[in-house]
Parts: structure tokens; C-alpha cells; sequence
């Protein structure tokens, strides 16, 4: 339709006006989407999930499982990061949770009875290794000798571990200092350690108020996968039930892409981030669909594996997929269909 013989305070609102409607219609849609058909489903599920869990977050907020599976007593518990997750899971604390792709090593290492059962592509940009502004540190190479601080197992180790390789440096040649991330924010500012390997929301937080440098991304160095765990009773009990989880997942992140704006204040509402942090770590994720491991991605994974088992980092070397869901992809359809 042309504006052009209206005035602009009258196209203004026009625009206002079909921005709006096509909000409600994305929205729209996606409740149309929720109302899909309720299914057999267990007791109770026990979700496990961090702030940067989008998928999960949007689904906890919208409530789509509790219409999914009516009945079903649905708890959402949120975690710091990937280890203390994958901890609360192996112990059956939790039966489905989503992390980076250094907790399961670790776990796996560990002897952690708990399966692989699904991935979203890669976010190399989601995570960074970062210096105060006033560093002297200008390269990877000068990490040497130096403090960095990093939560133990998560795919910020990873990170740091490939970036180091990059550098030409030994992991012995640095001192790890393993924090949580909110205590390791407190030691980058008050400069207890030199640096900080870091993912999003975190590093989107410490990019918006305090203006770090950036040493390196994941790009080129992690692919910095995420994976969905579950733990093996409930995998063989619920089979169906995954499937309508990666359906949903899926359906959520096409509401997180296409209804952008509406996503950010959904998640900002329910995290307490500025809306400006949800946004720009947003920005930085693809669209991430929901899907069984692929032999590519169990690949990549068994990469991360072996490079912690060489350094020394885990224990015993591990078979990746010795612990990844693979039902048949017709048996899959099945149970997505039923």
C-alpha cells in the first residue's frame, strides 16, 4: 500500500500499526502451535536449563509442556552452568537438561550414567576470551604466564584450550583459575586475574557495562555446540516424550527468530537481564532447531574429547558416541507423528 500522500505522523502510526499486527500474528501462530494435541507422558519431568538456554526459557514461559503433557508434574530448575547441570542429572536430580559441549566429557569421564539425545548447531560466536580495556595484553600469545579465569568443564575450557593451541602455547603455560561465572566477573573487574574465558549471556553482559577487549572468539577455534541430556531411565521410559521436546524446542526458536522483539522481552522478563543484553546475545545466535546427533556433530564432540584426555584434564579417554541416543530415523518419525 503507498503512503506517500499521507502525512508523516500518519504514516508513522501506519507503520506502528502493521508492525504490530504482524507481532500478533507471529504470535498468533505460535499459540496456534501450542495448542497441538496433548500426549501420554511421564509423571513428572525435571528440566534443567541456564539464563542462555533460549529455547528451554521460552518454552518454561509460555508454558507449552504443561499443555503437552497435562498431568504431568513439570519442575524447571536453573543452574549456573553446564557442570553443576550435568551433576544434578547424573545423580536423578533432573531427567533433561541443556549444556555446552565440555560438560558431558567431563561427565562421561566420570563414569555419569546419562545420554546424549539431542544438538543445536553450532554458536562460535557466543563465546569470547576477554582482557579489561587497560590490558597490556594484546594476543593470544600473551596469555602466557597469566591468570584466566574459567568455569572448570565448561565449553569456555574448551575454548580456552583450543585457543592456547592456537597460540602455540601448553596449557601448562597458563594459570587456570577456575570460578563460577558470576565470581569470576568479580575477579576480572577488581583485575584478580588477567583474563576471562566467557559465554553468553555473561560475556553480553560484560561486553554492555564495562567495554572488555575481546583476545578471540569461538569462531575458528570451538564450534561451541549445545546438547541436550537426559538421563538413561528416563530416555528408555519416554521415548515420545523427547520427541515432543525437540518438536516444541524447535517451535520456540522459530517464535525467538521471527518474533524477535516479543523473544527479547519474554526472556528478559523471566532472566532480570537488560533487555539489551538479551538482544545482543541473541544477535549472535543462529537459528538453532532442535535434532538427534548427527555423525558430524558426534565428531566434533569426540574432538573435545580427546583433546581434554590428552592434556590430562579428564581421567580415562572416552567413546563419544557410546553414550548418544540413535533411534532409528523412521522409529524417530514415529514417535514424533504419534
Amino acid at each position: 500500500m503507498a503512503y506517500h500522500h499521507l502525512s508523516p505522523e500518519r504514516r508513522q502510526i501506519l507503520r506502528v500499526l502493521g508492525t504490530t499486527a504482524f507481532s500478533w500474528s507471529l504470535a498468533g501462530r505460535y499459540a496456534r502451535a501450542q495448542g497441538a494435541a496433548p500426549v501420554p507422558g511421564p509423571e513428572q519431568l525435571r528440566i534443567g536449563y541456564q539464563k542462555s538456554a533460549v529455547n528451554l526459557v521460552i518454552l518454561k514461559q509460555q508454558g507449552v509442556l504443561e499443555r503437552r503433557f497435562p498431568g504431568a508434574k513439570i519442575q524447571w530448575l536453573e543452574f549456573p552452568a553446564g557442570p553443576q547441570l550435568l551433576e544434578a542429572l547424573s545423580v536423578g536430580s533432573l531427567d533433561f537438561g541443556l549444556t555446552g559441549d565440555s560438560p558431558p566429557v567431563f561427565a562421561q569421564a566420570a563414569g555419569k550414567d546419562l545420554l546424549y539425545v539431542g544438538a543445536e548447531p553450532p554458536k562460535p560466536d557466543s563465546s569470547a576470551i576477554l582482557v579489561l580495556a587497560d590490558s597490556p595484553l594484546q594476543r593470544l600469545a600473551d596469555l602466557k604466564g597469566k591468570r584466566i579465569a574459567l568455569q572448570k568443564g565448561s565449553s569456555a575450557h574448551y575454548l580456552l584450550v583450543r585457543a592456547l593451541d592456537k597460540a602455540g602455547l601448553a596449557w601448562a603455560d597458563i594459570q587456570p583459575v577456575y570460578l563460577a561465572p558470576a565470581d569470576a566477573r568479580a575477579a576480572f573487574e577488581r583485575k584478580s586475574v588477567d583474563a576471562w574465558a566467557i559465554w553468553d549471556p555473561f560475556y553480553a553482559a560484560t561486553e554492555l557495562t564495562i567495554q572488555p577487549r575481546v583476545l578471540a572468539t569461538g569462531r575458528d577455534l570451538s564450534g561451541n555446540n549445545s546438547f541436550y541430556l537426559a538421563a538413561r531411565p528416563f530416555v528408555d521410559k519416554h521415548p515420545q516424550a523427547l520427541a515432543v521436546l525437540f518438536d516444541e524446542l524447535t517451535r520456540a526458536d522459530q517464535f525467538a527468530q521471527d518474533a524477535r522483539k516479543d523473544a527479547i522481552k519474554l526472556i528478559a522478563s523471566f532472566s532480570g537481564l537488560d533487555a539489551g543484553v538479551v538482544s545482543l546475545f541473541i544477535q549472535r545466535r543462529p537459528r538453532s532447531p532442535v535434532g538427534l546427533l548427527n555423525p558430524r556433530t558426534v565428531a566434533d564432540q569426540q574432538r573435545v574429547a580427546d583433546a581434554f584426555f590428552k592434556l590430562g584434564l579428564i581421567p580415562r579417554p572416552v567413546t563419544v558416541a557410546d553414550i548418544v541416543w540413535a533411534p532409528k530415523a523412521a522409529e524417530f518419525a514415529r514417535l514424533a507423528r504419534t
